[in-house]
């Protein structure tokens, strides 16, 4: 008799062939723009449960532009291995077409030029039409939001995330997870978690007194689809206290808890699951890792790193699904789940071209009542820009270049820092820039810009730690996020070197001469995790920057030099 291991490698290489992941589909039928709603939507219904994961929409209610990273280096054994192959070898691995809307989704590439012709994405009114459309073929289908939902906009700010709790509500998911929620502060979370119409889970969420599950967050929720039960055990964030301010949710902790995963796995499965379900917001290597230390999961729903994988990537009997960010993307997964356990499955990624998919008109309605009190503001241009503006990368975003500009000369700063921050989504050259736009990739609620004094020394701490928690070769102290942002100062980094000695050559850009480690720096940033950081917040400095610069071009740094790839 065949093994299960055995049937799912089968049936995954029999997808592979036939195209069932449904990209190389639309991918090849719309090469030449001629792109509908019916090819995007295009699936073969398989097996008996249907679920639908978005993740990381970072408060994005309207269509965006998003430009993927051309840079995402992966190290140990996950040098090489996706997402950690970008631009033409990312293209090449999946056998997408230069130029096709594929390219344009997935891949950074001649970006400014095909978001003119492709347009821009998501809008979460359209990603109602394809949850409906799901729903229409699979009525039974479980909707998934892998968590950063509630942050990340000017409204969402203002709304302390009442605009996404209103229209996520009108998706109707059936389970959430968490992360930069909790930047709310734990009473506001509080307060929104208890109104939820679904579960919020978490099985990492403890009570930080007494070292117990959080009565809050679930770990698990049953659901019956298609004759079979399933339990969703849902994976919170785990290094809140250290990427983000313990002091503003000190009643609860977090961490990877794999021990208390695997309890919860077979505290399921001894209750009859046919099918287990990880709700995840690790990060994709994170989830690898634990995908090969904990047993009996059999789908992970990756979220934190906002990879967007049009394949499913297999780890033991556990698949890894990637759904991207910001609204871009909504993954379909339809399994076969029999004999109490899974014996096949078949994904697609559906790309959310905002000029394609028509936007569903209730969700439409509810997101233009929740902007209507701020709309003036929203619109206010601001300045314009004669260059893309982006935020990934490893090591540099134009968006964050402008911003450490902006702590340079209005903070009077020798040296500038911005955290690499991997929400934020994208503009195109001849954009206007809005106010919304700046709080697109400004809006936290610790936004204070500081101007203090750092040693060399110092400034090295920083750059190695923070280089470490990207480049540890154990994904369990790698913690997402891409290098902090660096102004005024050049410095060579070798990823390949252990902790402490990767950051050389530092050199300060305004006179040529090397930092001293024991001189003393003026330095400007934002987003420290200090309680009681003192500075004007962080959009205000900008955008007092941009005003007087009336547009702005942003040259391509080349202040990191990298090396051990």
């Amino acid at each position: 008799m065949i093994s299960r291991r055995d049937f799912l490698q089968v049936s995954m290489a029999s997808a592979a062939l036939v195209g069932a992941s449904g990209f190389g589909n639309w991918a090849r039928l719309a090469a030449q723009q001629a792109l509908t709603q019916d090819q995007l939507l295009e699936f073969d219904t398989f097996g008996n449960v249907s679920l639908i994961h978005v993740t990381d929409i970072h408060a994005q209610l309207k269509p965006i532009y998003f430009r993927e990273p051309s840079i995402n280096l992966g190290v140990g054994g996950n040098k090489g291995e996706v997402p950690h192959i970008t631009g033409a070898d990312f293209r090449a691995r999946y056998g997408i077409a230069d130029g096709s809307p594929s390219h344009y989704a997935l891949s950074s590439g001649d970006f400014a030029s095909l978001a003119k012709g492709y347009g821009r994405v998501g809008g979460l009114d359209r990603v109602a039409t394809v949850i409906n459309a799901i729903r229409a073929d699979r009525p039974d289908a479980l909707l998934l939001d892998g968590g950063d939902t509630w942050h990340g906009s000017y409204t969402c700010h203002h709304t302390e995330g009442q605009d996404m709790v209103n229209v996520m509500n009108a998706l109707k998911p059936d389970a959430m997870t968490f992360h930069w929620e909790f930047t709310l502060g734990s009473e506001r979370v509080n307060e929104l978690v208890e109104s939820l119409p679904y579960a919020a889970l978490g099985q990492n969420i403890f009570d930080a007194e007494w070292d117990e599950p959080a009565e809050l967050f679930k770990p698990y929720e049953w659901f019956e689809r298609g004759g079979a039960k399933i339990a969703v055990i849902g994976q919170a964030f785990p290094y809140m206290p250290i990427a983000n301010p313990g002091w503003m949710f000190p009643e609860y902790s977090f961490g990877i808890r794999d021990e208390h995963m695997q309890a919860m796995v077979d505290e399921v499965r001894a209750q009859g699951a046919d099918l287990v379900v990880c709700l995840s917001h690790n990060g994709f290597d994170v989830d690898k890792a634990m995908a090969g230390k904990v047993t009996g999961i059999d789908v992970i729903l990756s979220g934190h790193t906002h990879d967007a994988l049009p394949e499913p990537v297999q780890v033991g009997q556990t698949f890894i699904i990637a759904s991207g960010s910001n609204g871009k993307f909504v993954s379909r997964v339809d399994l076969d789940v029999r004999d109490g356990q899974m014996m096949g499955l078949r994904h697609k990624l559906i790309p959310i071209f905002s000029d394609v998919i028509t936007p569903d008109a209730q969700i439409a309605q509810l997101i233009d009542a929740q902007r209507a009190p701020y709309e003036s503001a929203l619109r206010e241009v601001i300045g314009q820009t004669e260059s893309t503006l982006y935020r990934r990368g490893n090591f540099n975003g134009t968006w964050d270049d402008l911003i450490c500009d902006a702590l340079l000369s209005e903070r009077d700063a020798q040296i500038a820092m911005s955290p690499g921050v991997r929400w934020g989504p994208s503009l195109v050259p001849g954009d206007d820039i809005t106010r919304e736009d700046l709080w697109n990739v400004t809006s936290m609620s610790y936004p204070n810009a500081y101007r203090t004094e750092m040693t060399g020394e110092f400034i090295k701490v920083i750059l190695e730690d923070v280089a470490d928690n990207i480049f540890n070769p154990d994904p369990y102290y790698q913690q997402g996020g891409d290098m902090v942002r660096i102004g005024g100062m050049a410095y060579a980094i070798d990823i390949s070197k252990p902790q402490g000695s990767r950051i050389s050559d530092m050199t300060l850009m305004s006179s040529g001469e090397a930092i001293d480690p024991s001189r003393t720096y003026t330095v400007a940033g934002w987003a420290s995790v200090n309680e009681g950081t003192e500075g004007p917040p962080i959009w205000d400095v900008v955008e007092n920057h941009i005003r007087k610069k009336g547009t702005v071009t942003v040259d391509e740094t080349n202040n990191v030099k990298v090396t051990g790839l």
